[in-house]
């Protein structure tokens, strides 16, 4: 039995009930880790020790019935490269944080801990989450488990890949613009942005901080319900943290959709768009109106401004949280310079990469005084829009339906050669998190080449239990028409 085929719900089942041990689950991720990473290279930091060590300790609790409850108890995870890990690098894919070990853990990843999870590794990543296809990390580029020659997605991309390998049963990635969402379904996998303030960002080495939020990715959509039911909770160390009534998201897993109402923005659906992935989104709202739900179309609106005001919001972000890391307070300093500026100026242009240094160029631009009102205002001005026209939409709908991306997974280099055309790639995921809305990205089928097509659900601000009924009742029928 191959340990690392199973769900994570399953493989801790098997753990709970002693038919698998966990330091069996996680040599068995050790070793699929050893098999694959030669080409696929999802990973950046991999402490073997350390693993061993949490499994032996977590055994003894489940033997002793002390961590028998936990959905996830013994089951290996991966963790983006972006969120502190106790005595772990922490790099952002960065050569500026190459070294960087920080001294504790984040919120997130004690959670998981405290719920018997095993920490396997750290991910690789697009540098800092700037990128949408794992190509921009000082580490080297991630491959797409689904066919090699293309890109996994980013930034999430080797969490993504890990667990399209079969190398882990579930991973955390960080979603800023679609980080989550658009590589789950380049590889194939499940996964979730949470609204934001759902989940603890404290740990989280920030990008645009109105913006990022940590959420799952697993093979399934019980995993992810698990696995944000594990990481969700009100923290004090996170202002824009919020108190739910109810964190039980495993108990919205049902298969019943009946008098749902489903909205199909048109305007989602003009040019741009692969015909693959359009049919495929079409067959999925037909199994969903298979099963009881009132699909239509309707008119969103605001979608041609969403990419300008995503990306001077985010840049802009970017820039003011990336000016700590100077060779002094943190990060990599140069080894030959004259003087203070000529330290901060070498340090900075030998430790970030290109697509950062475009980012903080671009984000320090809009800012500036005299360009502050004519970009950055107006953007927040969209962004209060773009969240307008979602909260009309939920007035009538309660999910609505869309691509995670325009196409299947491109082919290696073919996006870093014209960087305007990466950032359009995201048209369909970053008004989520310029509304601060829930998003999921499920498998719906697979293109003309073979490469798998992501089905988007959003739904509105803490449903995510609506979000996840409605997915998991189209995983369970998706095979059935």
């Amino acid at each position: 039995m191959d340990l690392m085929q199973l769900t994570a719900v399953r493989l801790s089942e098997k753990i709970k009930s002693g038919e698998v041990t966990v330091k069996e689950a996680a040599e068995a991720s050790l070793q699929a880790i050893r098999n694959k990473e030669k080409e696929i290279h999802a990973f950046i930091s991999i402490d073997e020790e350390g693993v061993l060590r949490q499994a032996e300790e977590v055994q003894k609790k489940i033997e002793k019935g002390e961590q028998a409850a936990g959905p996830l108890a013994g089951v290996p995870v991966a963790i983006k490269d972006n969120i502190c890990t106790l005595g772990i690098k922490t790099t952002c894919a960065s050569r500026i944080l190459h070294n960087f070990v920080p001294t504790y853990d984040a919120h997130v990843v004690k959670r998981l801990k405290d719920a018997g999870a095993i920490i396997i590794g750290k991910t690789n990543m697009d540098e800092f989450a700037m990128g949408s296809t794992t190509e921009t990390s000082a580490f080297g580029v991630t491959r797409n488990p689904a066919n090699q020659e293309h890109v996994p997605g980013g930034s999430s991309g080797g969490s993504c890949a890990a667990v399209a390998a079969g190398e882990v049963p579930c991973s955390l990635g960080s979603d800023t613009g679609g980080s989550i969402r658009q590589p789950s379904a380049f590889c194939g996998v499940t996964g979730l942005k949470p609204t934001y303030g759902t989940v603890s960002r404290y740990g989280l080495i920030a990008y645009g901080s109105s913006l990022d939020q940590i959420g799952p990715i697993a093979r399934d959509v019980t995993d992810c319900a698990a696995l944000l039911q594990v990481i969700a909770s009100h923290d004090r160390k996170d202002s824009t943290s919020v108190r739910l009534e109810d964190y039980n998201f495993m108990s919205a897993l049902k298969d019943d959709v009946a008098g749902l109402k489903v909205g199909i923005p048109e305007d989602y659906f003009g040019e741009g768009l692969d015909q693959d992935v359009k049919e495929r989104i079409f067959e999925a709202a037909e199994i969903l109106k298979s099963k009881g739900a009132r699909v239509e179309f309707f008119n969103l609106g605001m979608v041609e401004y969403a990419i300008p005001a995503y990306y001077v919001i985010a840049s802009a972000e970017a820039s003011s949280n990336l000016e700590r890391f100077d060779g002094v307070k943190y990060g990599y300093r140069s080894e030959e310079y004259e003087g203070l500026h000529d330290m901060y100026k070498k340090s900075r242009t030998e430790g970030f990469g290109p697509e950062v240094k475009r980012r903080i160029m671009l984000g320090s631009f809009v800012l500036s005084s005299g360009y502050y009102d004519a970009y950055y205002l107006k953007a927040l001005k969209t962004k209060a829009l773009i969240k307008h026209s979602f909260e009309t939409a939920f007035k009538k709908y309660d999910i609505l339906l869309a691509p995670a991306s325009p196409s299947t997974a491109p082919r290696l280099g073919a996006s870093l050669s014209d960087p305007l055309k990466m950032y359009l790639s995201d048209i369909y995921t970053v008004s989520v998190n310029l509304a601060g809305l829930p998003g999921i990205s499920v498998p719906c089928g697979k293109d003309s080449k073979g490469l798998p097509v992501g089905l988007q659900m959003i739904a509105d601000c803490y449903q995510e239990k609506t979000l996840l009924k409605t997915a998991y009742t189209y995983e369970q029928n998706r095979g059935k028409k």
